[in-house]
């Protein structure tokens, strides 16, 4: 130390401040706290079965990191805001929590991004499922309330990188219309076709199987079987060079498009649309983009239950829309749970169709769980509104409903729906024979036509269904599931989502989404166990 600094610290008073000076004790673990949320995740996985994991590693050649670190590592890392794999690996040589957690290790980022995306993969879903099983046995959750939701979360793909699946199936037809005008002209079909099928075209010339790839591939070869039989050295004539430029057209553009269409068609699968940069993504209105200028973007929809603000299951799907979604959530949280389901699901009113009423009462689940119109229909306005179907009489004898005016409406015909999950619904319409003179028909009648009268459609069924929902809504148990609902699960996306700042998933693919997704899964339920430790 110099004689200046010396004569600072002779007039001052510091503590002692020496960098060489050794300390005792020397175990980093005796720095780290006693609550820390970092003792929570290493007891947790110490605590669980970890042998699905463990199967992933074959054994022989050089020696890996043991995926019991490893996965402490990444779910610690999670709990504390860093997702970036360059990021963790610098944790894991700087900062001695990381170093105590790790024992020393110091995986680098690349080992640290092989873990997690390969090793994690297909069974992600099962390390979750130790941590619930955990969580029931040391009975933070009892399994019984089941609160379930979803939210859109933006995938990790270029926002202007859209496939349409109307664009492309309109593009398609156009293609296809285009071939049977090229094939027509260039007359592929020969006399002894014509006589076989008379009037009618090739079956993969678009009379019986639509024109696809391998149809534009065969034109090829039959163009190229019509101009084999020219002598090599005649001058072209007028139908060889039509030949000549048709095949240049299929094979420069028509079968290219075509592969195209079909590719996307394949990619589509069900759904309406996809970004190129992440085929999983479907694209759909964020809920943060509601209020702004309702944008679309790539995204998935994330379907989570919780109990105690516990995340018990999750799952992540294609479609936008929640009531498509109940089926497969349920049977994803009945993998994790050991084949057994919660008691009771409480869900909003984007769950309410016949489909998953059907479904809860046949896997014997108690459900509260609205339906569309539940809280509008309590209101005096609706009551009192005589154009309203739910405010029809209807007569069991007659078959008829008896609108508002004292009007009936009689049976005319059913038809079925069937839902994007396939489900078949029965759907019965009934109408009015004369609304002429009805002081409500404006209202009521939503046809412009002067001669249309009022038609409704009744699913019978689903209105079963409703009376019940709306009995047990209605209950003392049910205003109690209800007021807990938004406390349970949007509290859950609101910590994940607004306090980790979880809008964006950053790992691209289905796979990988589920991954990213049960990481910040469990790291939810490690810091809330912590918080209830502390």
């Amino acid at each position: 130390m110099s004689k200046k600094g010396q004569r600072v610290h002779d007039k001052k008073l510091f503590r002692p401040y020496n960098q060489e000076q050794l300390m005792l004790p020397m175990s980093i673990e005796s720095l780290i706290p006693e609550n820390h949320v970092v003792r929570v995740v290493n007891s947790a996985i110490d605590k669980m079965d970890l042998e699905a994991l463990l199967a992933k590693y074959p054994g022989g050649g050089r020696s890996s990191y043991n995926p019991v670190m490893m996965t402490k590592l990444l779910i610690y890392a999670y709990t504390d805001k860093i997702f970036s794999c360059r990021r963790i690996a610098k944790a894991a040589r700087e900062n001695i929590i990381y170093m105590w957690i790790c024992g020393g290790n110091q995986p680098d980022f690349m080992a640290v991004n092989r873990f997690r995306s390969e090793r994690m993969k297909d069974v992600i879903l099962e390390v979750f499922a130790e941590v619930v099983d955990l969580l029931a046995k040391e009975k933070y959750i009892k399994l019984e309330n089941y609160f379930l939701d979803g939210t859109k979360i933006e995938a990790n793909a270029n926002k202007y990188s859209w496939v349409w699946g109307k664009s492309t199936k309109r593009y398609k037809e156009a293609l296809k219309q285009k071939c049977r005008d090229l094939f027509k002209e260039i007359e592929i079909i020969n006399e002894e076709e014509n006589n076989e099928y008379g009037n009618a075209d090739l079956e993969e010339l678009g009379n019986g199987n639509p024109i696809n790839a391998a149809a534009i591939e065969e034109a090829v070869k039959r163009i190229d079987e019509r101009l084999a039989q020219k002598p090599e050295n005649a001058n072209p004539d007028d139908e060889t060079k039509k030949l000549n430029k048709a095949k240049k057209i299929i094979e420069k553009d028509y079968l290219p498009r075509m592969k195209k269409y079909e590719t996307q068609e394949e990619i589509l699968a069900q759904r309406n649309s996809y970004s190129k940069t992440d085929h999983d993504a479907t694209f759909m209105r964020m809920k943060e983009d509601h209020m702004k200028n309702g944008q679309l973007k790539p995204g998935y929809n994330v379907q989570i239950g919780t109990e105690d603000q516990f995340i018990v299951g999750y799952s992540i799907h294609q479609r936008p829309g929640d009531t498509s979604c109940l089926k497969e959530h349920m049977e994803t949280v009945k993998k994790i749970l050991d084949g057994k389901l919660p008691k009771n699901v409480i869900a909003d009113a984007g769950y309410g169709s016949e489909e998953n009423y059907e479904f809860l009462e046949e896997s014997q689940i108690g459900h509260f769980v609205k339906y569309n119109t539940f809280h509008k229909e309590a209101t005096n306005k609706w009551k009192e509104d005589i154009t309203k179907v739910q405010n029809f009489n209807y007569s069991e004898v007659t078959d008829e409903y008896i609108c508002g005016y004292g009007r009936p409406l009689v049976f005319m015909y059913e038809y079925k729906r069937k839902s994007d999950n396939g489900y078949i619904s029965l759907i019965r319409v009934y109408e009015c024979l004369n609304c002429s003179g009805c002081p409500h028909r404006d209202k009521c009648v939503k046809s412009e036509k002067s001669y249309a009268n009022r038609r409704i459609n009744i699913n019978r069924k689903l209105n079963d269904f409703k009376e019940k929902a709306k009995q047990i809504l209605c209950s003392e148990e049910g205003l109690k599931m209800r007021s807990l609902r938004p406390v349970e699960v949007e509290s859950v996306f609101g910590d994940i989502k607004g306090n980790f700042g979880i809008r964006r998933f950053v790992l691209k693919g289905l796979d990988k989404v589920k991954i990213e997704w049960g990481l910040h899964s469990i790291a939810h339920n490690m810091r809330k166990m912590a918080v209830l430790m502390a």
